[in-house]
């Protein structure tokens, strides 16, 4: 099977407004919130910023009960009530998806808000995981105003819906 599909995403900052900014899809350009901190090329753990870099995207995790199967080429995974995502730099399965258990510090990836209703996982910090330099960086629902992120990249909820069906199996995201 023929891979098809825009394989480069690229996201920038906006002028005069670094929590804001632009994502271009091939001839698509839609707007995105990002980071409190901005687009950071020494990301940290906890530092709000967005990592400058290119990344791949792994695979989109969905709500089920929420959403219809999305169409896209990438790797689908359903969220589950007990998911999260590791942000602990001591933990040996930091900045990986865990099972929550009832102490868990984990990020919960089945929220009650609609945020990570959709989640595009990318390669942000995965090989090797290096403790403290960010995890959990992902392409999700932004919040009806626009508020930063902790350091993801966030579309209008019509917007990410949209673009998954453009992307290939295989695509990148640029940040910069």
């Amino acid at each position: 099977m023929k891979n098809t599909g825009i394989r480069l995403i690229r996201v920038t900052a906006a002028a005069g407004c670094p929590t804001r900014g632009h994502l271009f899809a091939g001839n698509h350009v839609f707007p995105v919130a990002l980071g409190r901190g901005g687009i950071r090329a020494d990301k940290r753990e906890g530092d709000g910023g967005t990592p400058r870099g290119v990344f791949r995207l792994l695979r989109l995790w969905w709500r089920a009960d929420r959403l219809s199967r999305p169409r896209t080429a990438l790797p689908l995974r359903r969220i589950r009530q007990d998911d999260g995502w590791s942000e602990d730099p001591r933990d040996r399965n930091y900045n990986r998806p865990v099972k929550l258990g009832p102490a868990s510090s984990a990020d919960r990836l089945w929220r009650e808000d609609h945020l990570y209703d959709l989640i595009i996982e990318i390669d942000h910090n995965t090989r090797p995981r290096i403790p403290y330099r960010g995890s959990a960086v992902f392409i999700h629902f932004a919040r009806r105003n626009f508020t930063p992120t902790a350091g993801c990249v966030a579309l209008k909820y019509g917007d990410l819906q949209k673009l998954l069906p453009m992307l290939a199996k295989d695509c990148w995201i640029e940040i910069r």
